[in-house]
């Protein structure tokens, strides 16, 4: 680059210098003063390259001679992933190091991943609160019915007696109670969440709405869906109206569970809805809402298309088996404000 530009530079003043000289030496001759232009000529020749030389060095840019350096190029997230993971072959007690990966992969949506990454940061530190409740909610979005039980479970009444301060610990802690039916204790967990939420924020007020829920259900096993909070303003609300086909009447026996869902019309298979009631209360209208989401990430309004379904469970398991009824809406805007109607006409 610097070679290329001085001989340019060389050859633009050397053709400079003839085009000023040669006429100007041409002329001397004709009036017979050979000697003074000859003397100017050549202090003209001696003079100019240092001129220019000198007027580039002052008001030029000579560090571009060395080229423009080459930007870096930009990683990509698997590409630091595949970093990541390098560094922990080499060094596998790095125990951020795993932190970083569970938390990584968890954006990326690989529950299996971050669980695995989780897993081994409690086996570097067991203690670990936030590893806990890392590795129960990717197991818990890892699983097709996404419920919170058996070691994850565990380990999140380990994160909150470690830290009473946890508010994710808290939430997926009175969501597992929920899920078990143990709505006195999952009301009772969210309170303790409470507290630590900036009031009026919308999951203050989401986390209100699952405990009056709680309590509705604590207070009135089995009949819930009258005592559903109140359909906020904001955000979405599906008023979904559920009936069972007369021909279907003698298959209701007493103890069976009502589920009324809604869940994207891509994407995981984890409803972002659901409301569960004794199926002995249809027919039944059920307002479904954020509140009603199994994970704060996973909710109606995160989606702007839902597959809306109800079935009847005889086990009163959410996972569909042999011999539930099942009725389903199709796929509806969530921002739908008529009423959805479903009638209970199949036999899963």
């Amino acid at each position: 680059m610097k070679l290329a530009f001085f001989l340019i530079a060389a050859a633009m003043i050397a053709a400079a210098l003839f085009l000023l000289l040669w006429p100007l030496m041409r002329h001397g001759r004709q009036q017979g003063r050979s000697r003074k232009v000859f003397a100017l000529a050549l202090a003209l020749a001696f003079l100019l390259p240092i001129a220019a030389i000198s007027l580039y060095l002052g008001v030029g840019t000579p560090a571009a001679l060395d080229g423009v350096a080459h930007q870096p190029k930009s990683m990509s997230i698997d590409d630091a992933v595949g970093e990541l993971k390098a560094h922990l072959a080499q060094q596998p007690d790095d125990l951020q190091g795993w932190m970083l990966l569970a938390q990584t992969y968890g954006v990326m949506h690989r529950a299996v991943e971050a669980r695995d990454a989780y897993g081994q940061a409690l086996r570097i530190d067991a203690d670990n609160s936030a590893a806990m409740v890392g590795w129960a909610e990717a197991d818990s979005l890892q699983r097709e019915d996404h419920r919170i039980d058996g070691r994850a479970l565990e380990l999140l009444e380990r994160a909150v007696k470690l830290d009473p301060q946890s508010q994710r610990g808290l939430w997926l802690l009175g969501i597992s109670q929920f899920q078990h039916d143990h709505y006195a204790e999952a009301a009772t967990t969210w309170r303790q969440l409470q507290p630590q939420l900036d009031p009026g924020s919308n999951v203050a007020k989401a986390v209100a709405e699952q405990i009056a829920v709680a309590d509705a259900r604590a207070g009135n096993p089995g009949k819930t869906a009258p005592e559903m909070p109140a359909v906020e303003a904001q955000g979405p609300a599906l008023q979904v109206q559920v009936a069972l086909s007369p021909a279907l009447k003698d298959k209701l026996a007493r103890g069976d569970t009502l589920f009324v869902y809604a869940r994207a019309e891509q994407g995981p298979p984890m409803p972002l809805a659901v409301a569960k009631l004794d199926a002995a209360a249809l027919p039944a209208t059920v307002t479904l809402t954020d509140a009603m989401g199994m994970t704060p990430q996973f909710k109606l309004s995160s989606a702007s298309r839902v597959f809306v379904g109800a079935r009847i469970s005889k086990s009163g398991q959410a996972m569909p088996q042999a011999g539930d009824l099942e009725g389903d809406a199709g796929v509806v805007d969530v921002g739908t404000r008529t009423p959805i109607r479903i009638t209970i006409d199949k036999v899963h």
